[in-house]
């Protein structure tokens, strides 16, 4: 089978892809036909060294996965060969097919098609945790999204949405805030001018926001602690911006607000049950029409280099995704 391999750290251009043996599934595991694999930030990290949490060398890129069950490791019940799934993988995703234990896969819903089903597992999943578990975030509170045009940022624009909260979008672009307000952010804020703390004082009145989503980082972040409310939450998911912030912690004393780290990946693995149940309800969200996932790149397989410059360079609007086998 085809593959994209990493050797060793480095950029995009230094990924190869290579023909290597099909994976075997083990006990409790699937092999699955990739048909549709999404990009995250984390691959753009690990490729470099600089993600939290290494594969061994050498390994294939690609978190999250849509595809067709295509043989059973042993002690598999529950599936069948050609069932739709979806899931998260932490890597190896961008190849023609890879071994992932069972329960990290997830049906497809009816009427969903394999690239909008790869970009659900860990763009959703992240927001979905951050929102409900990591900040418990309430109905008729406001919500500030940062690189609200990337997928994490609308996927939180629409998870904040249908939780009942008042949704800010805030991104570089008006291209981007087009699409955040398609997504149904109630207020659009450009920060391309360098300018949001004070573009949220005037749109709260002062009071601040009661939840910061912030995947950006970097020299926004002192501009989203300025604009916490008091007992307000700031999420840290993540630094697009290629900078890890300073911690202000005088503005933490001074808002009496939390600064909340969320890894999603991690507590998957601690608590899968809780896992499964966030994604049960993120597919309720879908079937009753509350969330419409948007692709706003597809690439094929061999043109995986530009599929991850166009995530690193930030230019994506909505999930970026490769298209394994087109």
């Amino acid at each position: 089978m085809k593959a994209v391999l990493c050797t060793h750290f480095g950029m995009p251009e230094e990924l190869e892809l290579a023909e290597i043996p099909d994976p075997v599934p083990g006990q409790g595991q699937l092999l699955v036909e990739v048909h549709a694999a999404a990009l995250n930030f984390p691959d753009v990290l690990m490729i470099q060294g600089k993600y939290q949490s290494q594969p061994p060398m050498p390994f294939s890129p690609g978190g999250e996965i849509a595809g067709v069950v295509a043989a059973l490791g042993p002690g598999v019940t529950d599936w069948s060969v050609g069932d739709r799934v979806f899931g998260g993988t932490g890597s190896g995703g961008f190849a023609q097919k890879v071994a992932v234990p069972a329960g990290a896969m997830r049906r497809i819903p009816d009427g969903m098609d394999d690239a909008t089903a790869s970009g659900i597992s860990t763009t959703y999943g992240t927001s979905y945790y951050a929102l409900k578990q990591r900040a418990a975030l309430m109905p008729g509170e406001t919500l500030l999204v940062t690189g609200a045009g990337g997928g994490v940022g609308i996927a939180a624009v629409e998870l904040g949405k249908a939780m009942g909260a008042t949704v800010i979008a805030a991104a570089s672009s008006d291209d981007k805030l087009a699409l955040a307000q398609a997504a149904g952010a109630d207020h659009l804020v450009n920060y391309a001018d360098g300018k949001l703390k004070d573009k949220i004082k005037a749109l709260t009145g002062g009071r601040g926001v009661d939840v910061i989503y912030d995947p950006v980082g970097g020299a926004l972040f002192d501009d989203c602690m300025r604009s916490i409310a008091w007992y307000g939450r700031v999420l840290v998911i993540g630094f697009a911006d290629g900078q890890i912030p300073k911690l202000p912690t005088n503005l933490v004393l001074l808002k009496s607000c939390q600064v909340i780290g969320v890894f999603y990946g991690a507590w998957t693995q601690r608590d899968p049950q809780a896992t499964a149940a966030n994604m049960r309800e993120i597919l309720e969200f879908f079937t009753s029409g509350r969330l419409a996932p948007r692709i706003g790149a597809r690439f094929a397989m061999h043109d995986y280099a530009a599929a991850m410059r166009c995530l690193m360079e930030r230019r994506a609007l909505g999930k970026v995704v490769l298209e394994i086998g087109a």
